[in-house]
């Protein structure tokens, strides 16, 4: 099971971590925490260092209620960064966290290998199509709804299910734009209850049956720390037991702000 980045096959049958990178001042756990060129150098020198195969950018925060951001903000803030890694770091796997077109392509132009889509394609019509050109890997997450309304929208018939349905179509109608290289994100906190976000973890191996890497990001969320009673800053512990077993279950990305846990997770869970 491979991707292709920049015309480098990245093999997946040894699951890889992905890093966060938040250039967002109101994000839930670094918000405002990576604004100037030092720290945001920096973090993503350590991340690398610690064993990040893909460093993940965001300008949009799509925490539940977050403000929306016109397509101008975000853009005026991702390019710079984008343009400062790859120069900085070449052979860096940048992915690139928007569900607008109009990002996207900019960001491949200045040198991103990625595109990771919290509505696969629903939020804007020309997404799919925009990333078919561009032929990169595309992530594609269930949710339903937008930001700001998702946890409105948390009633389904058979949650799996669903979610299967939801995945089939969506990667049927990428194959019609020749996007070859697909990931699937089930998205836990996006319309999702707690209890939702739980029998997804514990099932999901079932969505192995849609032949598609999966990514796995549940690092530092509120499914973690309201059930601990606990807060952000003190999740790291029941993020690195849930990415435990989602590794167990069958996900081939972890998507964290802790580098270095997620990837000791990996090495164990290997040698096992």
């Amino acid at each position: 099971m491979t991707i292709n980045c920049k015309g480098k096959l990245i093999d997946l049958s040894t699951p890889k971590v992905m890093g966060i990178l938040n250039v967002t001042p109101d994000s839930f756990y670094d918000g405002g925490r990576f604004k100037d060129e030092t720290s945001i150098l920096n973090q993503v020198e350590l991340m690398l260092s610690e064993g990040a195969t893909f460093i993940d950018v965001g300008a949009y925060s799509s925490r539940p209620g977050a403000e929306h951001v016109s397509e101008t903000e975000e853009l005026s803030r991702i390019i710079p960064i984008v343009e400062l890694l790859v120069k900085q770091f070449p052979a860096i796997n940048l992915s690139i966290d928007t569900f607008r077109s109009e990002i996207a392509k900019p960001c491949f132009d200045a040198g991103a290998a990625m595109i990771n889509d919290i509505s696969a394609g629903k939020l804007d019509v020309n997404m799919l199509a925009t990333v078919g050109k561009l032929q990169v890997p595309y992530v594609m997450m269930h949710m339903k709804g937008n930001p700001q309304n998702m946890q409105q929208h948390t009633v389904y018939n058979d949650l799996l299910k669903d979610i299967i349905y939801y995945f089939s179509e969506r990667i049927a109608e990428a194959k019609t734009h020749k996007i070859v290289d697909v990931i699937i994100d089930p998205g836990f906190g996006f319309s999702k209850t707690l209890e939702q976000n739980y029998e997804i973890l514990s099932h999901l191996d079932l969505l192995k049956m849609l032949e598609k890497p999966i990514l796995v990001g549940v690092s530092r969320k509120s499914m973690i720390y309201k059930l601990l009673d606990t807060s952000t800053e003190k999740a790291l512990n029941g993020t690195t037991s849930l990415n435990t077993i989602a590794l167990l279950k069958g996900a081939k990305i972890l998507r964290v702000h802790d580098v270095k846990e997620a990837v000791e997770c990996v090495k164990l869970i290997n040698h096992l």
